[in-house]
């Protein structure tokens, strides 16, 4: 049974409720400093852990808990008669129950003006040494450090005559060491970012040993092909807008590809301003759009390749209603993404149950890295979080766009982000006219998108088209203006520029560029 419990909590959430229950089955209380304070100025009985040790807290509370009295009672194997009569000998009463969480570090450092004194007070030293004495021995101490736990244990102690199970404190004990072992990567990870002058803490990016932990939020059925497995993990704090915050409102169970596809039509949708939809097939957009309204955007997004659609991944920046998801529904699609969906197109999708609806607000956030695995390592880099806007655009060419022209080269620019290079991207009026994703070649992308246009019976005359990197020679600049291309952006930067520019000049087109390269691997 459980008599006596530890309780010593940063995060006060629903503790005085559970301490108020434990109170009521006669568990007695111990607990410290503001904890102490907030239980005793509610009315429960509570122990000051310095009047239970007979030692004072001291050095500004940096000693408080870390006491043989405290200790031993955690530790001590009630099934070892030697440790039991340690504890007679010396006066310690069984703490059966710790209840703790830590200083908040990671809060503390994520703010701007965080110096290095600030982070290292907040590095939390006899909370972790007492969890992780009670989880060694969490068969005798239940250990809580998540607030979420207190109502799974006092159902057990109030259905198990004071007792937990032995599968609950194995689960309690798991998560504990992942806790402690997240904080320490915390402190890790900020400690060894810091600069060589750390009177200042200047921050570097990248620190000299990475610590990543993430939380399990599935297994999948198998990843990208049925003979491997997979599992999909969650950050342990998210950012706003992310697609790990997706809410599933009906559908299957998403898989692996799923939720790389998801994650790519979400963040090309987010690039834009007004109502949008991408639509995406195996990582690429193959079709992306703006309209007045969701359903607007959808029909045009799927005019510029409805082959490549089939089975594709649907983001929308806004709303859903009840049109758009008439016209969704007529084709075949695997996910749907939207900020919400009203009631109307909710109906609409009840009749087929296997399409996976996910609703998620929109945010400006996004993941401080990109990681990518390779033999033996990892490779770490900044998000492409670079936005050129068409005030910044460089025209090198003789001709100078118009106000349309500007707006098709930086609506095509911003696709061209999310297409896999080598990327080449035919766009006008606010919708994609042909996509080339993925080749070896660029004269081969400008070709596929010119392809990818007449299947569609869609005109390039007169259209925009961006390149996710410079034109090595002319030969790219002439299949598209060929096709029917006038104005044109692309980074620069080649040892070729003069030679493409001049071409552009010759060929009466307009060319502009960004001095930004948008690579996607």
């Amino acid at each position: 049974m459980i008599r006596q419990a530890l309780i010593s909590v940063s995060d006060k959430t629903g503790v005085l409720e559970f301490a108020r229950a434990l109170a009521a089955m006669d568990v007695k209380l111990l607990s410290t400093g503001g904890t102490a304070r907030l239980l005793a100025e509610n009315g429960l009985e509570v122990t000051e852990v310095a009047d239970y040790t007979g030692f004072p807290e001291m050095l500004d509370g940096r000693i408080k808990t870390l006491h043989p009295k405290v200790h031993g009672g955690i530790l001590a194997r009630r099934d070892f008669s030697a440790h039991m009569q340690a504890l007679a000998t010396h006066d310690i009463p069984t703490i059966d129950m710790l209840v703790v969480n830590l200083y908040p570090f990671q809060q503390t450092v994520a703010k701007d003006q965080c110096s290095l004194d600030d982070a290292i007070e907040n590095i939390d030293i006899g909370g972790p040494a007492m969890l992780r004495s009670s989880a060694k021995n969490h068969k005798d101490v239940v250990v809580i450090c998540d607030p979420l736990d207190y109502n799974q244990v006092l159902t057990e102690m109030r259905t198990g005559q004071g007792n937990v199970s032995d599968h609950t404190r194995f689960v309690l004990a798991k998560k504990v060491f992942a806790h402690t072992a997240q904080y320490d990567g915390a402190i890790t990870n900020y400690l060894s970012s810091l600069g060589p002058d750390l009177r200042h803490a200047t921050r570097f990016v990248y620190p000299e040993t990475l610590n990543l932990q993430f939380t399990k939020v599935q297994d999948m059925r198998y990843g990208e092909n049925p003979h491997q497995s997979a599992a999909f993990y969650r950050d342990i704090a998210t950012v706003d807008g992310a697609l790990a915050n997706y809410r599933q409102l009906q559908g299957k169970e998403l898989s692996y590809n799923n939720i790389a596809d998801a994650d790519a039509a979400w963040e090309c949708v987010k690039s834009f301003e007004g109502s949008a939809c991408v639509i995406i097939k195996h990582a690429n957009p193959c079709g992306v759009a703006l309209g007045v309204d969701a359903a607007d955007a959808y029909t045009k997004a799927l005019q510029t390749d409805p082959t490549s659609a089939f089975g594709g991944i649907i983001a929308f920046n806004v709303e859903v209603d009840g049109n758009a998801a008439e016209s969704i529904a007529k084709q075949f699609v695997e996910v749907l993404i939207a900020p919400a969906f009203t009631a109307q197109a909710r109906k609409v999708f009840e009749a087929k149950q296997n399409v996976r609806l996910l609703e998620i607000l929109l945010g400006g956030g996004s993941n401080p890295f990109d990681i990518k695995r390779v033999g033996g390592g990892l490779l770490l880099q900044a998000q492409d979080a670079k936005q050129v806007k068409s005030d910044e655009f460089n025209i090198v060419s003789k001709k100078q766009p118009t106000p349309q022209q500007l707006l098709d080269m930086m609506f095509a620019w911003r696709v061209a982000k999310f297409v896999k290079s080598n990327a080449i991207v035919f766009c006008g009026n606010g919708m994609t006219l042909g996509v080339g994703a993925g080749q070896m070649s660029r004269v081969d992308s400008a070709r596929i998108a010119s392809i990818k246009a007449q299947n569609a019976n869609l005109s390039l005359a007169g259209s925009a088209v961006a390149s996710d990197a410079f034109f090595p020679f002319r030969d790219g600049l002439d299949v598209v203006v060929s096709a029917g291309a006038t104005a044109v952006v692309q980074p620069g930067g080649s040892m070729r520029d003069q030679e493409v520019i001049d071409a552009a000049d010759e060929q009466g087109v307009v060319m502009a560029f960004t001095g930004v390269r948008h690579f996607r691997h």
